[in-house]
């Protein structure tokens, strides 16, 4: 075990899709190396718990010309990726036979209703109703550097320019295969529950509308953020090796600028991508050791070699080629580790707080605006003002919690599982109200608050946060889209509806009016999925009333040890729930808190409703009025119409080759790059491929050590302005425990001559470069 361990470590420096954290990231490989052994099956039960199985898929979308998803920002277009997204799912069951639920996580904005039911189509079709819109949750991270286009109200697709049906199959598929092979991978195993803090990993972005909430509430929390973690850890009952962990925790996805053009998971995503690496570098030996810095002599010569290499100039390949250069192979049996959304509504990660771009002086706090211009008014994260070093920061310090959770992780879950889901008509439900005060919900509606934007992504110019008025000329504009009804009006206030979504149906539904609320229960865990982003105190009161449900209608099976987590922009996306309080300032989330001022009381009297069936066992519960399936109606974005190369040239030759250093050989932090000429992206996904290899020569063969799912790697897609023709660039960010020696660069791609002609798929490699 010993000598184990030592490979294991010596092996660990030789990959740097590991953060460096030093000592702390060392403690804990030690502690996870050691925890990695089997262990005897009086830990985890004589058979396991439960039935489990997790799978993880592909869902990486359009890389060229769709815009993004989160910032409403019509300027911001794919244009390459940093690194790939993915769906990861687990199941559990009781048994064969018994209930059992699908919790998917999402590298995405949010859910979306469209989605949900094209893949409960889909799992009909291959499953029956063994998984249906009662057992299965689709949670996104909220990442804003994703390809949008994929929901199907109006509203969230002007700035996409309409529906992207590529974008929405990607999503698809890859939450069918992800819960496809989570199914096949099901087998008996135990779950291990366990909580901590996430150290400066968020900050209220709205603490002036936090501070209107009771002074006596706000003073049974220390911070105006929520900064536990709750982790799952899912051990295999047989082997007793771990399969996967997913934790749920509140933070934007937003450290990645509205400026960014790269498919990026942000910062969860990040952390999702450092736990894989970590736990599968931690236990896999491969007697690996890094190299120490070449001598003279020894530089000269990978010098030499690589001057040698030429680059090979575009080759034609197959459609699944660049699997297998990826380095990470999904056989369908990799862990999977999971960061999942919360209630991240006034939660931001650009920690060090909000600034004038003008100045340099805080913003103003209660309109986060700097004289009067909201645009002037932006977060700055951890590694400002470099957004890749922010996302990888905040990305680590949520990883290294899961990572310290995981290995820590003692409590057994035990007990039954169970689900409740209803659909609701959010535009007009009745509340009942403390002193016998009934009120009710309003359609749809967002306020001037709205169009100013946040402090991660300002919006339009000339409104300002906490806006209760509307201009002429706005107002104006607004009417000639839809003037709201005096009833809109009054049940909206103090919001004053810029625009009356849920009024608006032309062409089609502008907003959602139906959404659907679910509880799961796993023994003591209850999570609940909500449509949208509560700000943290809604987040609190959610889960203190449904708590207090649980414990107050059943004999003792729920207790104060019921754990309750709140899993964000689930199911479908309704935008944000702010508290009454916070409701009346009118900020971002309160302005985009489209069902009026008693929205959450609304939530929480519906869950109360699903927490009291629970406890009772009452599973007839009415289903509700079914949303609306709009695939039929949107507008949508064309495909690329047919890319050629240069004259004279091939895909995949050789645009800029390597530029090399004077010194002759890169270094550690260095960052060598290659443009090849390439046709768009969008002719194919190449999904589980890689558009971006970097190959490193050992021997006489090319061995992949990092491709476009490594944090270091980029691959950019652009057109030439001088020429008009597609270009690839790939840059590497040499990490600073890379091995020296000869590397160079590759980069697949997919290419169709017209919009009716079939795929070609070609390859190409840079000249041969050293790192010493």
């Amino acid at each position: 075990m010993l000598i184990n361990l030592v490979n294991l470590l010596s092996n660990m420096k030789t990959r740097s899709k590991i953060p460096q954290q030093n000592s702390t990231l060392l403690s804990l490989i030690i502690v996870s190396v050691l925890v990695s052994f089997p262990v005897t099956r009086s830990d985890d039960g004589s058979n396991g718990e439960y039935l489990i199985g997790v799978g993880s898929f592909d869902m990486t979308g359009p890389a060229a010309g769709v815009n993004m998803m989160g910032y409403a920002s019509m300027d911001q277009n794919t244009a390459g990726v940093h690194f790939r997204l993915r769906a990861r799912t687990f199941i559990v069951a009781e048994s064969s036979q018994g209930p059992r639920f699908a919790f998917v996580n999402l590298d995405a904005g949010m859910a979306s209703q469209l989605v949900n039911i094209k893949v409960l189509d889909k799992l009909k079709s291959r499953f029956g109703n063994l998984y249906t819109e009662d057992n299965v949750a689709i949670s996104g991270i909220h990442t804003h550097a994703g390809p949008g286009g994929y929901l199907q109200y109006l509203v969230y697709t002007v700035t996409s320019l309409g529906f992207v049906q590529q974008s929405f199959d990607a999503i698809v598929n890859a939450i069918v295969q992800s819960i496809v092979l989570a199914h096949h991978n099901l087998k008996p195993g135990s779950i291990f529950i366990n909580q901590g803090d996430v150290v400066n990993a968020g900050i209220n972005r709205s603490p002036s509308a936090y501070l209107l909430n009771p002074a006596e509430e706000r003073a049974r929390y220390p911070k105006d953020v929520d900064t536990l973690m709750t982790l799952l850890k899912f051990v295999d009952g047989g082997s007793g090796k771990s399969i996967g962990a997913f934790s749920w925790f509140a933070t934007h996805g937003t450290s990645m600028s509205k400026d960014n053009k790269l498919i990026s998971g942000d910062n969860k995503g990040a952390a999702a991508r450092f736990f894989e690496d970590w736990f599968t570098t931690t236990n896999t030996s491969t007697g690996a050791t890094i190299s120490s810095p070449p001598d003279s002599s020894v530089a000269a010569a990978l010098i030499k070699k690589a001057e040698n290499i030429k680059a090979t100039g575009g080759k034609p390949c197959s459609k699944t080629t660049s699997r297998k250069f990826k380095v990470r192979k999904n056989d369908g049996s990799l862990f999977v580790g999971a960061f999942c959304q919360s209630n991240v509504g006034d939660v931001t990660p650009n920690v060090l707080g909000a600034f004038c771009t003008d100045s340099g002086k805080p913003c103003d706090f209660t309109h986060s605006s700097c004289h009067g211009n909201n645009q002037l008014c932006l977060g700055r994260g951890p590694g400002y003002p470099d957004e890749i070093q922010s996302t990888k920061i905040i990305g680590e310090r949520q990883f290294l919690t899961a990572a310290d959770l995981f290995t820590s992780a003692t409590e057994q879950l035990t007990g039954k599982i169970d689900f409740r889901h209803v659909y609701l008509d959010f535009t007009n439900i009745e509340v009942d109200l403390e002193g016998n005060k009934k009120v009710k919900t309003c359609p749809a509606g967002l306020g001037p608050g709205f169009a100013a934007g946040t402090t991660d992504g300002p919006g339009v110019f000339g409104f300002q946060q906490g806006d209760q008025k509307i201009n002429s000329t706005w107002r104006r504009l607004r009417d000639s889209l839809k003037k709201p009804s005096q009833y809109q009006v009054n049940c909206q206030q103090p919001k004053a509806v810029l625009l009356s979504t849920g009024e608006m149906f032309v062409p089609y539904a502008w907003a959602p009016a139906i959404v659907p609320i679910q509880m799961l229960r796993l023994g003591k865990l209850i999570i609940l999925s909500v449509p949208g982003e509560f700000t943290t105190m809604a987040g609190r009161r959610l889960r203190e009333a449904v708590k207090e449900t649980l414990i107050s209608n059943s004999n003792g099976e729920f207790d104060e040890d019921t754990r309750i987590v709140i899993a964000g922009l689930t199911n479908t996306y309704s935008q944000y729930i702010a508290t009454f309080e916070e409701y009346a300032q009118q900020r971002y989330e309160a302005a985009s808190t489209l069902y009026g001022p008693h929205t959450l009381s609304a939530y929480i009297q519906e869950f109360n409703k699903l927490a009291k069936a629970m406890a009772k066992g009452d599973k007839d519960l009415p289903k509700g009025p079914l949303p609306p399936d709009l695939s039929s109606v949107q507008i949508r974005v064309g495909d690329p119409t047919g890319d050629s190369p240069p004259p004279g040239t091939k895909f995949g030759d050789i645009k800029e080759d390597v530029s090399l250093p004077k010194s002759g050989s890169f270094q550690k932090g260095d960052r060598p790059t290659a443009t090849f000429w390439s046709a768009n992206p969008r002719y194919d996904l190449l999904t589980e491929g890689t558009y971006a290899v970097v190959e490193m020569l050992q021997g006489k063969h090319w061995v992949p050590v990092y491709d476009d799912d490594d944090f270091s790697l980029f691959f950019k897609w652009n057109v030439d302005t001088s020429s008009l023709y597609g270009t690839a660039t790939i840059e590497w960010e040499i990490p600073t425990d890379t091995n020296s020696g000869v590397y160079r660069l590759r980069h697949f791609g997919s290419a169709k001559e017209t919009k009716d002609s079939p795929n070609t798929y070609f390859t190409g490699a840079s000249s041969g470069f050293a790192v010493s």
